[in-house]
């Protein structure tokens, strides 16, 4: 901050400042006698509206599995918690994540934390996929397959939260191979990440969408 004497605090009750972005300023002293002076920039508020913060889409989290792992040491046993979480916004946008930790909501939290940072995008053609496909990851499988609007979610298991946040409302589905909840998940995601739609197939050719159909 920039001090001020006895005398100049008395002054400064009446006294206006002009000034410009150097810091430098007109000082109007009470006799009207004008000074150019160098002004404390902390005193001077610069004027104009403030840039309104980013919305941002709200996203939403749903716990898919919590598993409870034990371990056996000298003293006994110690209890750990892993969670799988996923997270979208209902309008294309899911992602994934684990947490561990010794407690449940501890474990939660991690989980959504790295499901934020591994967001993806998936393509949606009105309230559906824009075609079939079979998402593999491990040894789960899953089939995805277009549906006529008004036909629902038929989904199950841990294949409806990801349908869910994604933002599908009509979609058929079938688990084929293992149902472990966390590779069930990757494998729904790897399916809707490797679709296109055909204005990206058009794209990638080189033509238009009426000469692919």
């Amino acid at each position: 901050m920039c001090p001020l004497n006895k005398k100049e605090k008395e002054e400064d009750a009446e006294a206006k400042v002009i000034s410009n972005s150097q810091g430098e300023g007109t000082f109007l002293s009470p006799s009207g006698n004008d000074q150019s002076v160098k002004v404390c920039p902390l005193t001077l508020k610069k004027e104009g509206k403030q840039k309104p913060m980013e919305e941002k889409n709200e996203l939403k989290e749903k716990v898919v599995a919590i598993n409870r792992v034990a371990k056996v040491v000298k003293g006994g046993r110690t209890f750990r918690f892993s969670a799988v979480v996923v997270v979208g916004d209902e309008n294309g946008h899911i992602g994934v994540g684990n947490g561990k930790a010794s407690e449940v909501p501890d474990a939660i939290k991690k989980a959504i934390q790295e499901a934020k940072k591994n967001l993806v995008e998936v393509p949606v053609v009105g309230t559906t996929v824009p075609h079939e496909f079979i998402g593999t990851f491990g040894s789960a499988k899953v089939m995805l397959k277009p549906a006529e609007k008004g036909t629902g979610l038929i989904a199950g298991g841990s294949v409806r939260p990801v349908l869910e946040l994604a933002g599908y409302k009509d979609i058929r589905t079938k688990v084929i191979g293992t149902n472990n909840p966390r590779n069930v998940v990757y494998a729904t995601i790897e399916g809707l990440k490797s679709m296109q739609t055909i204005e990206q197939v058009a794209k990638k050719r080189g033509k238009r969408v009426e000469e692919i159909i």
